[in-house]
């Protein structure tokens, strides 16, 4: 009993096929339509990405305050934990001695190119002198956690009737 149309099984096997890789891709069926509204299932990893990087900067931020450095290098990823070591208590480190933080704000949570990017307004003095400076934190899922992965100058003007 051998197979006199070897074509025709073939075209059957992918025609039925079609409709499951189709859905696969994203064409046919679905809810999501390109451009139109996130579904919840969605939303929902977004928004919890956005409120475990802000809880790990307003962490660091209050750390930074309070001078906890222990405090500080726990909201860091362990790559960074060893740079942070060498140079958060020295003479340019969020930790020096001779800085106070009078004020430390997020003024936006957005998702970036490497993870979160939580941007913030730093108030820094030494004696009477004040500075107010722009920090950018890069915020990463590792495993069941977060961390923070890259800190620089800058960040993220906010969006418009946005609140942070």
């Amino acid at each position: 009993m051998g197979l006199t149309h070897p074509r025709a099984v073939a075209g059957a096997a992918l025609l039925a096929l079609l409709p499951v890789t189709l859905a696969g891709c994203g064409l046919g069926g679905g809810d999501d339509a390109p451009g139109g509204p996130a579904s919840q299932s969605q939303r929902a990893p977004a928004e919890e990405a956005a409120a475990k990087s802000r809880e790990r900067v307003q962490a660091y931020l209050d750390a930074m305050a309070a001078k906890d450095v222990d405090a500080g290098r726990s909201q860091l990823c362990a790559p960074m934990q060893t740079a942070f070591d060498a140079a958060a208590t020295g003479p340019n480190g969020d930790f020096a001695d001779h800085f106070t933080v009078p004020q430390a704000t997020i003024t936006d949570v957005r998702s970036g190119p490497h993870g979160e990017e939580v941007s913030t307004s730093v108030t820094v003095a030494v004696g009477s002198r004040k500075a107010t400076r722009s920090l950018l934190f890069t915020v990463t899922r590792t495993g069941a956690d977060w961390c923070i992965a890259g800190e620089a100058l800058g960040g993220n003007t906010p969006e418009p009737g946005v609140t942070p």
